[in-house]
């Protein structure tokens, strides 16, 4: 079985490389210091299991997971967040709170183990990624991967939201990136007050939107500093009335 560890703290992950010693079975072939890193070793070295650090720079270990198309089976390490823990116990998704025994060690490896492996890993950890995407901490940057490439959008920076199929198109002024997440799920994330859903399949941040135009019926189209023209659909003309305080 192929382990790889991914933790920024050079202790904690010699802890992990002592405590497998105890169990040869596991083959640790890669230890990485970031996410940019384990999503690198990920993709070339396939590893059965990953022990994955939650607060790490850059990005953190759930939105690496994100752009991870087949994940490995996880072993979450943290330090203590309230957030987490209760996204965990909710999910049954098994987690080790640093600083860890052996034995706790031990009853992971085992419970991992016996997990059912006919269920994609993807599948399992949906719910909880959902989750902890609503936290304080998630709702203030976008993480997409383009051609290989990690990037990250600060929420400010988009202008708005449009529906792709299984997909969000973000459109910034540095061009369109594809999310996979739903119209509804940046609904629940993004600030009500700065970004608003103006149609089934757009949202605006109201920052970007110099006028407003009546376009067909009881329609309207949303002229941004951009140029760009976004529907705006009457129950969607309510919406932006009422967050703009006309």
């Amino acid at each position: 079985m192929k382990i790889i560890i991914i933790d920024d703290e050079p202790l904690a992950r010699s802890i992990i490389r002592e405590y497998l010693q105890f169990h040869p079975e596991l083959n640790l072939i890669a230890e990485c210091n970031d996410g940019f890193e384990g999503v690198k070793a990920i993709q070339q070295q396939q590893p059965d299991l990953i022990f994955l650090d939650i607060q790490m720079p850059k990005i953190n270990g759930f939105e690496m997971l994100e752009l991870i198309e087949e994940p490995p089976a996880v072993i979450f390490t943290t330090a203590f967040d309230e957030y987490a823990m209760k996204a965990f116990e909710s999910h049954a998704v098994d987690y080790l709170l640093k600083p860890f025994s052996r034995d706790r060690f031990d009853k992971a490896i085992s419970k991992w183990k016996l997990t059912d492996r006919t269920i994609p890993v993807k599948e399992q950890l949906a719910p909880l990624l959902e989750s902890v995407s609503n936290s304080p901490a998630e709702q203030n940057r976008v993480v997409i991967k383009l051609s290989g490439k990690i990037r990250i959008i600060p929420i400010e920076d988009i202008h708005y939201l449009e529906a792709a199929d299984d997909y969000v198109k973000i459109h910034t002024k540095e061009g369109a990136f594809l999310k996979n997440k739903t119209m509804g799920h940046f609904e629940k994330v993004l600030n009500k007050n700065q970004f608003v859903r103006t149609h089934r399949s757009y949202m605006i941040n109201i920052s970007e939107i110099t006028r407003i135009d009546p376009y067909e019926k009881e329609n309207h189209l949303a002229i941004l500093k951009s140029g760009a023209r976004v529907p705006v659909s009457k129950s969607g003309y309510l919406n932006l009335k009422m967050v703009l305080g006309l």
